[in-house]
């Protein structure tokens, strides 16, 4: 016992103090994506388009807008565009509230990496305040790679520490107050997710995790694939929208405080 108190000292103080702390990630992490809104009326090659995997990707007449709903943050498009209208920063907190707010057509903001607490992108679709204090959320893997399903399982671990925000998965449905989400929705999985959904007491939020919940990321051609969750459960159902191939861990976490988390909850 004294040996295990000794090297619990000696590993100290573990969990960041998120999100009033920012974490370093690594200088590789492709984040919230920055587009120079200029025309695009003079390239001839269009080869961000030709570059992009998931055809993300629009010309506008005010230039690119990239839907990090499709997106796989894989820099494609970056590197192909001849004037650099298309860069990645490393701001991890990508969380939105609607379909819309994911769509991005200008630069990121200068302080976007600032600490503090800063609400998901656009406007939230009812009041969430009930879930404010305490979350029980059900993970349903429908079909995914377990990319997503991983990084959110790591949420658990001493770093992240999700349970100090009062978050915490449940073992039923009839216990939860809403659900997580990750993976395509394939036809296996079509009828558990809506039995899932129906099992899960009003009020309740849903939390889309993953490029291939949004929208049925590099599955969304498979015929046995639907496009993600809101192909599945009624529409407006999706409160949070967690884009990524996959999401970063902080960027779940973000996603997840952005629906039932305030700042009065760590005083």
């Amino acid at each position: 016992m004294f040996d295990i108190i000794k090297e619990r000292i000696h590993q100290g103080y573990r969990t960041l103090n998120y999100p009033f702390k920012m974490p370093v990630i690594t200088p590789r992490f492709a984040g919230l994506p920055s587009i120079t809104p200029t025309s695009c009326a003079n390239c001839e090659t269009r080869a961000c388009l030709k570059a992009c995997p998931m055809g993300a990707l629009n010309i506008a007449e005010t230039g690119p807008e990239l839907d990090m709903g499709r997106c796989l943050f894989c820099r494609a498009c970056e590197i192909a565009c001849p004037e650099k209208k298309i860069s990645f920063t490393h701001e991890h907190r990508i969380a939105a509230y609607s379909r819309e707010a994911l769509i991005v057509r200008g630069p990121a903001p200068e302080d976007i990496c600032q600490p503090g607490v800063r609400p998901a992108l656009g406007e939230q679709k009812r009041d969430l305040s009930l879930f404010a204090r305490s979350l029980k959320l059900r993970e349903v893997s429908a079909g995914g790679c377990m990319g997503c399903e991983a990084d959110v399982n790591v949420l658990g671990t001493l770093i992240y520490d999700l349970g100090r925000f009062g978050i915490e998965y449940a073992a039923s449905p009839r216990h939860a107050d809403g659900l997580l989400v990750t993976g395509p929705v394939d036809e296996n999985m079509r009828k558990a997710l809506l039995d899932t959904w129906e099992a899960t007491p009003e009020p309740k939020i849903v939390i889309a995790v993953g490029t291939c919940a949004i929208s049925g990321g590099t599955f969304s051609c498979g015929r046995e694939n639907c496009l993600g969750v809101e192909d599945v459960l009624p529409k407006g159902s999706v409160d949070v929208y967690v884009p990524g191939c996959p999401p970063n861990p902080w960027s779940i976490l973000d996603g997840i405080l952005s629906a039932a988390w305030k700042k009065k909850n760590m005083k």
